[in-house]
């Protein structure tokens, strides 16, 4: 289709033949005109995070088009959306012909708006500040003021629209970005097919991009998509999971299939489980009215530790372009059992008041907002197994919770005990099992425990640790995950983008163990601080286990 097929400014593999450097020749061209920024980025072309992977040689840039955000006053889109869109910008990888236009309920004008973007970039925006870059930013900078729900808004929204293609140059191509709650997905996106703001033109493209979470349950997941798929093709739908944007997500890809090292013991022979971790130190914030009616096991685990789950799990794909990737998480989220016995192999907790940080923190019923009966778990742990024979017996533990000892993301492959130690019993210590551990983050790494000889004339073996550390190893600065989620989705690439095939499995693992919940009474307390519930330290013990202390 045009929609993808044409997306302006992707690249392609140089080859030899005259035809095809012309071809380099002229997109060396038409990056050429975006400003200082740009011109960096073709001299140091290794030093761009951004860089299109088929040819290193040239930065993968976005087309003429506008980004519309919905909800363009929330946190989102002050801390995150805005700054990404003009470090992209600072790094080259917008064109001249980019809009932004934001749409929400304030009576501001387009220069109101401005300042706001401009204060959200000095504030948040992760590279320098350059008074060029804004100022050509800041000449597509558009408001409208509006309600999702009312007519006149979106004839607005409409004329503005119109505008910048006129003005910016930005051929019709437009992305709308839902950053608004989930109950306002159906009403904007029936107000833009009703508006005539996503009809087909050759030659131009629509998308829309939906932030988790996508529905409530399997069912209202089903609900949204039949909404979404009446008004968007599937290729011109995007569903943020701003993890699997994260650089050390993806390393996950590369470490285990551009290694042979780790494939031969990726597997139930040498593996005895996986635990897949997400702690927070914080509590809900200002997220009192959104988290009370989610919770920790649809916030967390139904996207984020199920994506992680699948990366971690999934055969190799034959290409990493997106149907091919999103084929084998899919096959992975397909195999996934419930365990048998949901009261002993599942945990949820909420956190009561405690220490955080050196300081005294309330608990979770005391929040604002939050009301005395409240049982929402801020604390989730489940036990899944992947029925297929590379993971055959092979538990992956699965937790988050917020309030807890330490903010960390990791997953933690865990390896079986040597079959045969051939050390006399008072040469060693107590052994744990390798372990390799792919951090996340903070501190975003891989860490490979094994045993190593202590120096000195006896044979005493002890446990160390070999780290790797993006930090350390790499001078290139990694992209902040919806930096290159909004360029793909103005690229129209969707390797990173869960279908809704994906959705609607990880629903139909977490809705029977949600259910079962609601059956079971308030959550158990656990200290903030800690972490988290003894229930969940019972569950691993049964199975002669225990959590890993990151």
């Amino acid at each position: 289709m045009t929609d993808e097929a044409g997306a302006p400014g992707t690249t392609s593999r140089a080859t030899t033949g005259s035809a095809d450097a012309d071809h380099i020749a002229t997109q060396a061209s038409a990056v050429a005109p975006l400003g200082p920024a740009a011109a960096l980025i073709q001299q140091t072309p290794d030093t761009n995070p951004l860089r299109d992977p088929r040819d290193r040689r040239l930065p993968r840039v976005a087309g003429p088009c506008a980004l519309i955000i919905f909800g363009v006053t929330g946190d989102l889109a002050r801390k995150k959306l805005m700054p990404a869109v003009y470090d992209l910008a600072n790094r080259g990888l917008l064109p001249p012909g980019f809009a932004l236009v934001g749409f929400a309920r304030r009576e501001w004008d387009h220069k109101a708006f401005e300042e706001v973007v401009h204060d959200a970039v000095k504030e948040h925006a992760r590279t320098p500040f350059r008074e060029e870059v804004w100022q050509q930013l800041a000449e597509g900078c558009r408001f409208v003021p509006g309600e999702l729900g009312d007519d006149p808004s979106f004839e607005r929204l409409r004329a503005t629209i119109a505008e910048v293609d006129r003005e910016r140059g930005t051929n019709g191509n437009h992305a709308f970005y839902l950053s608004v709650p989930p109950k306002l997905f159906p009403v904007t996106v029936r107000q833009l097919k009703q508006h005539g703001l996503v009809d087909h033109v050759p030659g131009q493209w629509r998308r829309v991009v939906i932030e988790k979470p996508f529905g409530y349950d399997l069912q209202s997941a089903r609900e949204l998509n039949a909404i979404v798929s009446e008004v968007f093709p599937p290729e011109a739908v995007f569903r943020i999971d701003h993890y699997l944007g994260k650089e050390t997500v993806q390393n996950i890809l590369a470490l285990r299939f551009a290694n042979q090292l780790f494939e031969p013991i990726w597997n139930a022979h040498y593996v005895d489980h996986v635990q897949i971790t997400m702690a927070e130190d914080i509590g809900i914030g200002g997220r009192a009215g959104y988290y009370d009616a989610i919770g920790a096991a649809r916030d967390v685990i139904q996207n984020h530790l199920l994506q992680l789950l699948a990366l971690t799990a999934m055969e190799e794909p034959v290409s990493f372009d997106a149907r091919s990737l999103q084929l084998e998480k899919q096959k992975v989220l397909a195999a996934v059992q419930l365990p048998r016995r949901l009261d002993l192999y599942t945990a949820r907790g909420q956190y009561a008041a405690g220490w955080a940080g050196g300081e005294k923190v309330r608990g979770y019923l005391e929040e604002d907002g939050i009301p005395s009966t409240s049982h929402t778990e801020t604390y989730a742990a489940i036990k899944l197994e992947i029925d297929i024979r590379r993971w055959a017996g092979v538990p992956f533990y699965l937790r988050t919770g917020k309030r807890l000892a330490r903010r960390v993301t990791e997953v933690a492959v865990v390896f079986k005990r040597a079959p045969h130690l051939p050390f006399a019993a008072t040469s060693t210590e107590e052994l744990g099992e390798n372990t390799l551990v792919m951090r996340i983050q903070p501190d975003e790494g891989v860490t490979i425990r094994f045993g190593s000889k202590v120096p000195g004339t006896q044979m005493e073996i002890r446990d160390v640790t070999m780290d790797f550390a993006y930090g350390g190893a790499f001078t290139e600065s990694s992209p902040e995950a919806y930096e290159r989620l909004i360029l793909d989705v103005l690229l129209g690439d969707s390797p990173l983008f869960p279908q809704h095939e994906e959705v609607e499995l990880s629903w139909q693992i977490l809705d029977p163990i949600v259910e079962f919940w609601a059956e079971q009474g308030p959550p158990e307390q656990y200290p903030s601080g800690t972490w988290g519930p003894k229930s969940a330290d019972e569950m691993l013990a049964r199975d002669g286990r225990s959590w890993r202390r990151p």
